[in-house]
């Protein structure tokens, strides 16, 4: 039995403003882009443990994953944000992206220890391909391990075409992240997290309509992402969601992406992805639908 409820990764609006910090060879990738090489695991940690401590206090949630500095970052994050982990394993090769996923056997086994832990996170990627039905099995398999410890379910499909897809021309991202949601959220999950519409571009009417139509299909409160979405046009792309129907965000990539690199990450931090999420938090708190209204 879930013994928590969304007012644990959720401001006092009933708004999510979450940040995300689960990135792993992604995260790797992204100093080997910007020049600095592709970095010992103790860099990552570093900086995911900036991050948490700078962004952490203004955050109602923090996605980490477990392989990175889990025990050390969870020990000096901010009480008020929410611990969400991640309990996806990732199949992917350097410098590549994600090509499928599956539970992570080590989050899941009886002795691990998940002391303040509210929510477990799993990516699915989804594809019209031959493996929907397993994806809609490990989706509910996924909720129903995580309420069994007592936590909340972050349900996170990310969309991609067939090859046969991409060959043909024939791929429609906003169709494909609509028929996911479709599929996918009925399962139960206390919380769908979902790719921003129109990948933030289009008028402001146009990303509201996309949003309206989105929420219309997703069963459950829902956030939106920021992976896909250029950094700039991620705050209106927040505040369109909003006024769609969803209840915030969880993003990693619009809060710091271009921090990574940096000499002194704390002082980047502060100077750019504190008034980022600061702006953000004032969006959600005007526009954002309270999840318990979902």
């Amino acid at each position: 039995m879930t013994r928590f409820t969304l007012d644990r990764i959720a401001r006092p609006s009933g708004a999510l403003a979450m940040v995300a910090m689960d990135q792993r060879e992604s995260l790797r990738t992204m100093f080997d882009s910007v020049g600095a090489g592709r970095p010992p695991d103790r860099i990552l940690i570093d900086f995911k443990r900036s991050v948490a401590d700078v962004l952490g206090p203004l955050a109602s949630g923090f996605l980490l994953d477990r392989e990175y500095g889990f025990d050390e970052i969870r020990a000096r994050l901010a009480p008020t944000a929410g611990l969400i982990l991640a309990a996806d394993a990732l199949t992917q090769d350097a410098g590549a992206p994600v090509e499928e996923t599956g539970l992570d056997p080590v989050v899941l086994e009886p002795g691990f220890d998940l002391r303040g832990v509210v929510a477990l996170k799993l990516l699915i990627i989804w594809r019209r391909d031959t493996r929907r039905d397993e994806r809609v099995e490990l989706a509910g398999h996924f909720v129903a391990a995580a309420a069994e410890r007592g936590l909340l379910s972050v349900l996170e499909p990310i969309v991609r075409a067939t090859r046969d897809e991409a060959d043909a021309g024939a791929w429609d991202r906003e169709e494909a992240i609509l028929e996911c949601a479709e599929e996918l959220s009925p399962v139960g999950q206390s919380l769908y997290k979902v790719q921003v519409p129109l990948a933030g571009f289009g008028t402001p009417a146009e990303q509201r309509h996309a949003s309206v139509l989105l929420g219309r299909a997703i069963t459950g409160p829902w956030v939106v992402l920021s992976q896909g979405v250029e950094q700039r046009n991620f705050r209106a792309a927040v505040e369109a969601a909003c006024q769609g129907g969803a209840s915030g965000f969880l993003a990693g990539r619009a809060l710091w992406s271009d921090i990574v690199g940096e000499r002194d990450v704390p002082a980047a931090l502060r100077k750019t992805a504190v008034p980022r999420l600061e702006e953000l938090i004032a969006v959600v708190d005007r526009y954002a639908r309270p999840w318990n209204e979902s």
